[in-house]
């Protein structure tokens, strides 16, 4: 893990947020009923940071290695039109969106919770894992969060970019506003 400062610089940086699915935003659980239907929970405040970092003009993006319609409604509930699911190589769909938003990987932030992860983990600025990562993701991260997935890790992140760029104090007073 790096020292608050050199977290707080990577952060700073920071103009695209990639997320994991199963692990990150959700707790890792899949919920089949008898019918197939898929079930997941997400967080609220970990969706409210993600909104509050999009206002704020930074980009996010999901790549998830499984396909669901419920990551679909997640993501247009919230605003999130870069989602790339069943993406069994998340380097191709990270290189895309490089690309189209013309970035380097030093502009990029990623939250993941498993060796699935790594491939792209392992090359942006600011690599992240939830508290109940395996430890080869913890061992390949930059920080590593005190919540876990699904129960506000995401926020953590949100917010720890929202401080770095010196935009916290302004979107917290919006809220006090009467």
């Amino acid at each position: 893990m790096k020292n608050q400062r050199e977290i707080t610089r990577r952060a700073r940086a920071v103009r695209l947020l990639i997320l994991d699915v199963d692990g990150v935003m959700t707790d890792g659980s899949i919920i089949l009923d008898n019918d197939g239907n898929e079930y997941k929970a997400f967080h609220v405040r970990d969706g409210h940071g993600i909104r509050m970092l999009m206002n704020a003009g930074i980009q996010v993006a999901i790549i998830t290695g499984r396909g669901s319609k419920v990551v679909d409604l997640r993501a247009k509930e919230l605003g999130i039109t870069e989602v790339y699911q069943k993406c069994k190589d998340k380097r191709a769909a990270f290189r895309k969106l490089l690309r189209k938003y013309s970035l380097s990987a030093d502009d990029v932030a990623y939250i993941g919770d498993d060796i699935v992860d790594l491939p792209v983990m392992s090359q942006v600025g600011l690599p992240v894992a939830v508290a109940d990562a395996t430890d080869e993701v913890k061992a390949h991260a930059s920080l590593v969060t005190k919540n876990r997935g699904g129960r506000g890790a995401v926020r953590e992140v949100t917010d720890l970019i929202l401080r770095a760029k010196g935009l916290w104090k302004e979107l917290f007073s919006e809220y006090l506003k009467a």
